[in-house]
């Protein structure tokens, strides 16, 4: 029954419009049927529609005399289709347009089956078995901000639908632990702090104290700058005295940001820059002996066709760049963790790097010449973060935001907002305190989540935190008020789904069910465009769509009761998966 009524609708079409093709044009090979939902201008002739008949048309005209236009082809297409429970009717309209309306029967028992056998039924299906996504990767001795928010956000929901759709996921950290800031800083404690041991520093406010002064010591004194730079040379060829001091200051950049991953819910296995040091050697020798590596101006490059500035992989110091380690993690991931797909999350202002680095490797022909053919990398690149002045987000003292800041600030004003409701003389203060960080850190990672990752968007705690409109406290009590509806009708739902049938009679119910059976080509989009705004989109129309039908349809009470509450608990179980994906913990009662 799994198979038989699974919950990729557009993917069952798909294989059936491919059949029909095969018998329709046996002749011709390698052609293929798009089929989509339909847009909202064709929805009254059919639910999804095959639209590149016209495409397929002009293929066959030069060659074949058996149909006399795309409308004849369209036609023969829908003849031809093979007889299945999913498919109640088909029209051919326009140019050979194919409309294809669903029966409401097998709609109502695919909804039916995902109930009974859970919602991982409709996970989609993919090819690749073994992703990296590296996201994250904030500089050790900074503590995370805003700027790693987006990172953070839309690499752990990148990574949650692929983890969704049965993919391994290996979820890499890639910290910069390795580079010129450490000279910097290690060089700095030596002078300015002799003989310390390195005690002096147990917090991460010291250590960007340090850093700011180090890096102001390093852009006025020369004489400062070149022991920097020889520092990090002593400590990349694995000098004791200085690998001693770095490890200390890696241990106290890696406890914090662990506190703001902890609070995010977010998992990340830490491999950062000096993980890959003992591969760099022989990486830089593979491509030597492939004859890509040039001497200039003492320095080890690789030059690439329509780029300015060469690949760094040595510098006339003998030091190692980003470049470096780039190159040695991603011959890590190909030849030792076998991915299939590398995503790299990081801000729009990286494009000419990863443009630079991808082509370097394709060179160098560890990746296939095409995007399209695994082993494949992908740069997902976004834009940046600006206040309510469109300027940088920053605070009034020009400073960067903290993310542990902004974290405590989106609870504070749920709660508030809670409390201004009378939520503290219902509640414990326990479930106070959790539904405050639910909705507070959903807000936070929502409003993100929900835009169109490579646009900038505006921060706003006033537009995050309202319960109107397209945010997740208006999506959190939607959900709230679902499960509400359920405990009222004081069925067991347990019993109800085994026992129970489901009818999608009323046109309100029947969209509410197509909504809900477009969940896993929705992931599957949004996984493969790596485009998270896809999911939220069909999130909100989710919640939508369950408003206009409990606004026409009477669920507690009704002759339709117990259909009409396995409806609602589809909904709310979809919705809570979509909440899982996005990284926000659902609450059942606002």
């Amino acid at each position: 029954m799994d198979g038989e009524f699974g919950g990729n609708l557009k993917q069952q079409l798909k294989k059936l419009f491919d059949e029909s093709l095969k018998l329709t044009v046996s002749d011709e090979h390698g052609l293929e049927p798009l089929v989509a939902a339909s847009d909202a201008k064709f929805r009254k002739l059919g639910d999804y529609q095959c639209n590149n008949v016209m495409g397929i048309w002009s293929i066959l005209k030069p060659k074949c005399s058996q149909f006399n236009g795309a409308p004849a082809l369209g036609q023969a297409i829908v003849s031809n289709l093979p007889t299945s429970e999913l498919v109640k009717s088909c029209s051919v309209t326009g140019p050979g347009f194919i409309n294809v309306v669903l029966s409401a029967e097998y709609m109502a028992k695919s909804i039916e089956n995902m109930l009974i056998n859970g919602i991982d039924t409709w996970a989609p299906t993919t090819s690749v078995k073994r992703v990296v996504v590296d996201f994250c990767s904030p500089n050790i001795a900074k503590e995370m901000h805003v700027g790693h928010l987006r990172s953070t956000i839309i690499g752990d929901t990148i990574a949650r639908m692929l983890e969704y759709s049965k993919v391994e996921v290996l979820r890499r950290n890639h910290v910069g632990d390795w580079g010129t800031q450490f000279g910097m800083l290690i060089e700095y404690l030596f002078e300015e702090l002799p003989g310390s041991d390195n005690e002096v520093v147990t917090t991460i406010g010291e250590l960007q104290l340090l850093y700011r002064k180090s890096k102001r010591k390093f852009d006025h004194d020369p004489v400062f700058k070149e022991k920097a730079q020889h520092a990090v040379v002593r400590l990349q060829s694995g000098d004791p005295v200085y690998v001693k001091t770095w490890a200390k200051i890696c241990e106290i950049s890696r406890t914090e940001a662990n506190k703001v991953l902890q609070r995010l819910q977010v998992k990340l296995e830490e491999k950062g820059e000096s993980f890959y040091k003992p591969y760099i050697g022989n990486m830089i020798e593979e491509l030597n002996n492939k004859g890509l590596v040039q001497e200039s101006d003492g320095a080890r490059v690789i030059f690439i066709k329509d780029f300015k500035t060469p690949l760094m992989l040595v510098k006339s110091d003998g030091g190692f760049t980003y470049s470096t380690t780039d190159m040695a993690a991603l011959w890590y991931r190909l030849n030792e963790e076998k991915a299939e797909w590398i995503i790299y999350v990081t801000d729009a202002g990286q494009k000419e790097h990863f443009d630079l680095f991808f082509k370097a490797a394709r060179k160098a022909g560890w990746l296939p010449d095409n995007d399209k053919t695994y082993p494949k990398v992908n740069h997902v690149d976004f834009g940046l973060v600006s206040g309510e002045d469109k300027k940088r987000f920053r605070t009034r003292a020009a400073d960067v935001v903290r993310l542990i800041d902004l974290l405590d600030e989106a609870k504070t004003r749920s709660k508030a907002a809670l409390i201004e409701r009378g939520k503290d003389k219902e509640w414990t203060l326990e479930e106070l305190d959790q539904t405050a960080e639910a909705v507070g850190y959903g807000a936070l990672k929502f409003a993100d989540l929900k835009n169109n990752r490579s646009t900038n968007y505006t921060f706003s705690f006033d537009q995050m935190l309202c319960d109107k409109g397209k945010t997740a406290v208006y999506l959190l009590y939607a959900h709230a008020r679902i499960c509400s509806i359920i405990r009222k009708s004081g069925k067991d739902m347990n019993e109800l789904k085994n026992t129970g049938k489901l009818a999608l009679d009323h046109v309100e119910e029947r969209a509410l069910g197509l909504h809900l059976l477009q969940f896993s080509e929705t992931v599957e989009e949004a996984s493969t465009k790596l485009l998270p705004h896809l999911l939220c989109e069909y999130l909100y129309e989710l919640s939508e769509h369950f408003s206009k039908f409990y606004s026409n349809c009477q669920v507690n009470g009704s002759t339709e009761e117990t259909s009409r509450l396995l409806l609602c608990e589809a909904t709310a179980i979809v919705m809570r998966k979509c909440f899982h994906v996005l990284g926000i913990t659902p609450v059942y009662k606002l």
